[in-house]
């Protein structure tokens, strides 16, 4: 019996979690052979105010959360310390050429038409509890340019 109230409150714990963020029309850019490292794109939006905060999938040695910030004349990417905030109420987008996830150290090459799953860990920024999400990123083939695939684009008929 004691098992049986563990196991569901358990249940409820990651129920609850769960529901603290939704992630919407995630992908993953598709890459050529050797390449060694590729980008995971969403939309965030969270009940409260959480830290996106790191990742893991089996298709990467590393994850990393990202920005591109401008320095001086030059457009850099770089690890964000601390993790990315998220705002509840707000849409955070990951896109390219702005926020996103990085995989690194590839196991494989990430070809058009799979699906890359990915592990995020959160932080709720007022308890500093950590939770993660599960995400099923559908990859976009090579050439497809900077957006989601067409069957996720939210407003695309």
């Amino acid at each position: 019996m004691k098992r049986m109230a563990f196991t569901l409150a358990a249940l409820a714990l990651a129920a609850a979690a769960h529901a603290q963020v939704t992630v919407s029309d995630p992908w993953v850019r598709a890459t050529v052979p050797q390449q060694k490292a590729t980008g995971l794109f969403m939309h965030i939006d969270a009940a409260q105010d959480v830290k996106l905060v790191a990742g893991q999938s089996p298709v990467a040695g590393v994850v990393e959360i990202h920005e591109m910030v401008m320095e001086g004349d030059v457009m850099k990417m770089r690890e964000i310390p601390g993790g990315l905030e998220i705002a509840k109420g707000r849409t955070m987008s990951l896109k390219p050429g702005g926020y996103h996830v990085m995989l690194m150290d590839l196991k494989q090459q990430i070809k058009g038409g799979e699906t890359v799953p990915v592990t995020l860990t959160f932080e709720e920024i007022a308890s500093k509890k950590r939770f993660t999400h599960e995400v099923k990123a559908p990859v976009t083939a090579l050439g497809a340019g900077n957006a989601a695939p067409a069957a996720m684009q939210h407003g695309k008929h």
